[in-house]
């Protein structure tokens, strides 16, 4: 797949057949549309292509900080993996937002990225003001040569699918495992393991400290969640920390801390990969380092018996 960041390395193609969305998450409603794009762009010869932007725009357009479900690297991992053949990331910025829908489409989809047909999903917008529509596509398409495709929405569980409500789920309830039926796999986030104050190892857990990779990537709520962990090739089940160790700590920093079962080797410096499984409980207090330990063990217990029915 093709990977274009940034308009310098953005190449015209007229045989596109393009969506164009933030694909925050690339969930199940996004991956309803990127079948359809690919089976269209195969029956005219086209290239299916995925606009997208960054920063998020709500991020511009609202001075909003938006927490990211993927790093724009694990979307376009994740589009490659669903067999599209151009990722188009355009820097998102107020010149942006501010050009008419009209600019918008022969500006930036005709001329930059190239334009044989759109998909689009059924409430897009687009343009300033998001004033642009179905209707404003279909009528530039029959000025311009190229044809509009609209899907309906998408629903799970009788449920509308968005990366806002994904969002929602693992930053207020911590609920991965809806999260992962919305995803269509569970959530995962990157990171490099970095040295901590090495107290897990001393009372028989011993934890990898994650720096997480993206500034703006979704940590989920604080609590211990059962993981699966992906390091060199190898998977393995853990537990993880999401919190500010309130038994030992008084600094408020939140800590995101993840112990392997079945593991004793160094990792400091590597990447793991985790993918969240359940969530087990939430963070409290421990009056030390005993009981502290207890609950590890019936965390552990309960994270193996989850892994295995999952």
């Amino acid at each position: 797949m093709k990977r274009q960041f940034g308009f310098d390395e953005i190449t015209r193609d007229d045989c596109s057949v393009l969506t164009v969305g933030t694909f925050d998450g690339v969930h199940l409603g996004h991956q309803a549309i990127l079948a359809y794009l690919i089976e269209r762009a195969a029956k005219v010869d086209g290239c299916s292509v995925v606009v997208s932007f960054d920063p998020h725009p709500r991020e511009v357009v609202l001075g909003e900080q938006v927490p990211l479900l993927t790093t724009l690297d694990e979307r376009a991992d994740l589009l490659e993996a669903h067999g599209i053949d151009r990722f188009v990331v355009l820097p998102f910025t107020r010149d942006l937002s501010n050009l008419e829908p009209e600019d918008y489409v022969e500006q930036i989809l005709i001329e930059t990225v190239g334009l044989r047909e759109v998909v689009i999903g059924y409430d897009h917008r687009f343009g300033r003001n998001r004033k642009g529509s179905r209707e404003t596509l279909e009528t530039l398409g029959a000025r311009h040569g190229f044809s509009v495709d609209v899907i309906p929405e998408q629903l799970v569980h009788e449920a509308t699918v968005s990366s806002s409500r994904i969002r929602k789920l693992l930053a207020d309830e911590g609920d991965v495992a809806t999260a992962a039926d919305l995803l269509g796999q569970p959530y995962f986030l990157t990171g490099t393991v970095i040295r901590g104050d090495g107290r897990g190892r001393t009372i028989g857990y011993p934890t990898a400290n994650l720096r997480v990779h993206g500034d703006r990537k979704l940590v989920p709520k604080i609590g211990v969640y059962a993981v699966r962990v992906e390091h060199g090739g190898e998977q393995f089940g853990g537990m993880m920390n999401v919190g500010r160790r309130p038994t030992f700590e008084t600094d408020g920093a939140v800590n995101v801390e993840v112990h392997l079962f079945d593991f004793d080797r160094d990792l400091y410096g590597d990447t793991l990969r985790v993918a969240f499984a359940a969530r087990i409980r939430d963070e409290v207090k421990f009056d030390g380092p005993e009981a502290l330990v207890a609950q590890l063990r019936k965390d552990e217990e309960t994270s193996r018996r989850a892994l295995r029915d999952i």
